[in-house]
């Protein structure tokens, strides 16, 4: 790969952040700038992927996190408490474009920066509603002293500190706290971003540590995995507050998919669709939130809000179809991953298989009366209705279409030498990290 990309890749999102700065006291023109160079990241990665050498598949995530970058920020209202969010996406987006584009040392010393700025932000930015949580912030520490390990020590434990980390950005327990507390505790734009960035990096380091794990080991992850995804499911079922009920169910999902790359003893090209689909539902889903937090106020009770279909169509429509998307309905894109991993790597436990079966239902269902509840039942009267504004119609537009897409055509992810049978699936690790 040319020395230039990956400082092309990440500087371009950099210089974006510079120019918010520059115009930071106009809140109208720090949004724009984001979504600007959102999009020129993403022009600049279709610009250099033919000198990429990767195949086509292994290029998803690239196209990905500035796609979610600019969902995210659209989503958002013009406000002056959203600057620091706008401009820490295209941070972000910088860094996590250093951590798939770059080796040792650099890609880690994102990585960690990555995961430090993280724990800056959780640490000072916490509401009564929202408290401060050193759980979260611990997980986080725990993930940067396994990225420093990786970096400063020799196999195997590189590889074990190195999957440590992996279990804090695509979140398992014990080490998912991380993941919920900067889902729900981030400011602005940053949560449906984070969703989709964390999982993404974590994956790509899973696909270097997994195939140099010993059998017994990835046997103990595979247990954790099942065990983690029935806890992700039940957990969300018992949550009142929407944030945190949509990242344990995205956290059931991701376990579901440690259970596969753990039986295959490798991360797949098909990993990355079931993560991209499930982290960019998971955004989706919260920027639909943020359009009732909008107009309700960030404390509102969604037990309170109901009759939006007959009041606002155009937001009944597309969160439907988030619904069914963050679902794993087909058409979408988690549906195609899951089958995907499940007809290229077959399980090889049926007990297990039947356990992630039960979590994906189960997770599932919390969608569903969501949904129900805010969509259908009386319209209250003392409710101020107002359908989508521009912006937030763009932006879950674009997350229902990308999902869409990833669902319809998910043969246009392998590389014309990759065929999708299991003796590639399990012999060959993520494209994107060769």
């Amino acid at each position: 790969m040319d020395l230039f990309i990956p400082w092309l890749l990440t500087g371009v999102p950099f210089a974006g952040a510079l120019v918010c700065l520059a115009y930071w006291s106009d809140p109208y023109r720090v949004k724009i700038s984001t979504i600007v160079w959102s999009v020129i990241s993403l022009a600049s990665i279709a610009g250099v992927a033919h000198r990429l050498p990767t195949p086509s598949d292994g290029l998803l995530p690239f196209y990905l996190l500035p796609i979610a970058a600019v969902v995210s920020s659209l989503g958002q209202p013009v406000h002056e408490n959203h600057r620091l969010s706008w401009t820490m996406t295209l941070v972000f987006l910088g860094l996590g474009m250093g951590v798939l584009t770059a080796g040792n040392p650099f890609g880690t010393l994102c990585q960690i920066s990555l995961m430090l700025i993280i724990m800056f932000l959780l640490y000072h930015h916490h509401t009564t509603l929202w408290p401060i949580s050193w759980w979260g912030i611990g997980s986080f520490a725990v993930g940067i002293v396994g990225a420093g390990l990786s970096l400063a020590s020799e196999p195997p434990l590189s590889s074990v500190a190195s999957l440590a980390t992996c279990a804090v950005l695509l979140p398992l327990m014990p080490f998912h706290n991380g993941y919920l507390t900067a889902l729900t505790r981030l400011p602005g734009s940053l949560p449906p971003f984070i969703v989709l960035l964390l999982p993404v990096l974590g994956l790509h380091g899973l696909a270097t540590a997994m195939p140099t794990m010993p059998n017994e080991f990835v046997s103990v992850v595979s247990l954790l995995a099942l065990v983690s995804s029935l806890y992700g499911a039940i957990k969300a079922l018992a949550q009142s507050r929407v944030r945190l009920l949509v990242g344990y169910g995205s956290v059931s999902f991701f376990s579901i998919l440690w259970w596969f790359v753990a039986g295959a003893h490798a991360a797949t090209p098909r990993s990355a669709v079931l993560a991209g689909a499930v982290g960019l539902a998971t955004g989706g889903l919260l920027v639909a939130w943020q359009v009732i937090r909008t107009r309700y106020g960030d404390d509102v009770d969604p037990q309170a809000i109901s009759g939006l279909a007959t009041a606002m169509p155009k937001y009944a429509v597309l969160f439907s179809l988030l619904g069914l998307a963050a679902m794993g309905i087909p058409p979408f894109g988690v549906f195609a991953g899951f089958m995907g991993l499940l007809l290229t790597a077959p399980p090889s436990s049926t007990i297990g298989l039947f356990i992630a079966l039960t979590a994906w239902l189960a997770a599932s269902w919390y969608i569903m009366q969501m949904v129900q509840q805010l969509l259908f039942g009386a319209r209250r009267p003392d409710l101020r209705y107002a359908d989508l504004r521009r912006p937030e119609f763009t932006s879950l537009l674009i997350v229902v279409l990308a999902l869409l897409a990833l669902g319809l055509a998910p043969t246009s992810l392998y590389s014309p030498d990759q065929t999708p049978n299991t003796t590639v699936a399990m012999e060959r690790p993520l494209a994107w990290n060769r």
